[in-house]
């Protein structure tokens, strides 16, 4: 099933009223419980966009315990702007979106964005993966700003310090990568990968230590599920949190391609959305939010047009936070 376009989407919701209304639809067919004596039933009064309980009176506002409390932003931005961000494989930039929206200030689209993703994080946060689990860690490039305060002292002293690549690089944060995938019936077909992807989870660490690996798999990943992974010595303890590891040492880069697909694919695929959109200009506190997008629209790409909807349920859940 399609994605909703554009003027399918002004055309069910031309106006703020129009999105309040399918806000208030949504937020009922969900339930609205009283905080004060949990009853279920409420009238919806216009005049203050506020529920207010039946029995005790007790009134709640429609933006209240979900993704919009304590946002100024009119309705149909939060609307449109989880509209336009399951719209596309790709991200938007928030400058892209503020011009979108036609909003003279940035921070708070930018704001708005970043809580739309940590929806996107609660939700997955819910699922573990199962089954067969290609392993592996990825680097993507951020800044902060130690950072820039370090290029200007090597400026001001003339010194070019080389950066580190890779696991010890210290301009890159470090990600752990696990992907479910199976055989493929289809590997025969030309240019199609030999496994049959499932879901992904992308996690930023601090570091590669083995506790730490250990504790991020542990919350990620079934116990039961078979981990496929190389031979870093990071991952030497899993098996005392999942129940099968399998190490594969490859050298060449072409087999190690086959055995490992999808980690390798998602990978690059996440950082061309980085580079794409943000110019790897992504402060180290979000490259999770970023990631979590990715990996949200990834795990649901068969969605269509059910995506938008899915999202705004969750957005307007009490425990979106």
């Amino acid at each position: 099933m399609r994605a909703m376009n554009l003027p399918e989407f002004f055309e069910k919701y031309p106006d703020d009223a129009s999105c309040i209304e399918g806000f208030k639809a949504k937020r009922l067919e969900m339930g609205i419980v009283c905080k004060k004596c949990e009853h279920t039933e409420h009238y919806f009064r216009k005049t203050d966009l506020k529920f207010q309980c039946k029995k005790c009176g007790s009134r709640v506002s429609l933006r209240s315990g979900t993704v919009m409390e304590n946002s100024n932003l009119p309705f149909q931005y939060w609307m449109l702007c989880i509209e336009l961000m399951t719209l596309s494989k790709k991200s938007f930039s928030a400058l892209e979106m503020q011009r979108m929206l036609g909003h003279k200030r940035y921070e708070p689209i930018w704001f708005m964005m970043h809580k739309i993703r940590r929806v996107m994080s609660k939700r997955d946060e819910k699922y573990q993966l199962k089954g067969c689990i290609e392993f592996d860690e990825g680097f993507f490039e951020r800044v902060d700003n130690k950072d820039i305060i370090k290029e200007k002292e090597n400026e001001n002293s003339q010194k070019s310090t080389p950066n580190k690549r890779g696991r010890g690089s210290e301009k890159q944060a470090k990600v752990l990568v696990m992907v479910e995938s199976e055989p493929s019936i289809s590997a025969s077909k030309k240019g199609k990968p030999n496994r049959k992807v499932g879901y992904l989870k992308m996690v930023v660490v601090e570091d590669l230590k083995s506790e730490t690996i250990n504790k991020e798999v542990g919350k990620s990943v079934d116990k039961t599920a078979s981990v496929l992974s190389d031979g870093y010595t990071g991952y030497v303890k899993l098996k005392e949190v999942i129940t099968n590891h399998y190490v594969v040492v490859e050298p060449d880069k072409q087999k190690s391609a086959k055995i490992f697909p999808w980690v390798n694919r998602t990978i690059s695929n996440a950082k061309k959305v980085l580079l794409g959109i943000h110019h790897n200009c992504v402060n180290q506190q979000y490259v999770q939010n970023y990631l979590d997008e990715f990996c949200y629209k990834f795990n649901r790409r068969y969605f269509g047009d059910k995506l938008s909807d899915r999202l705004m349920i969750a957005a307007l859940e009490t425990t979106w936070y």
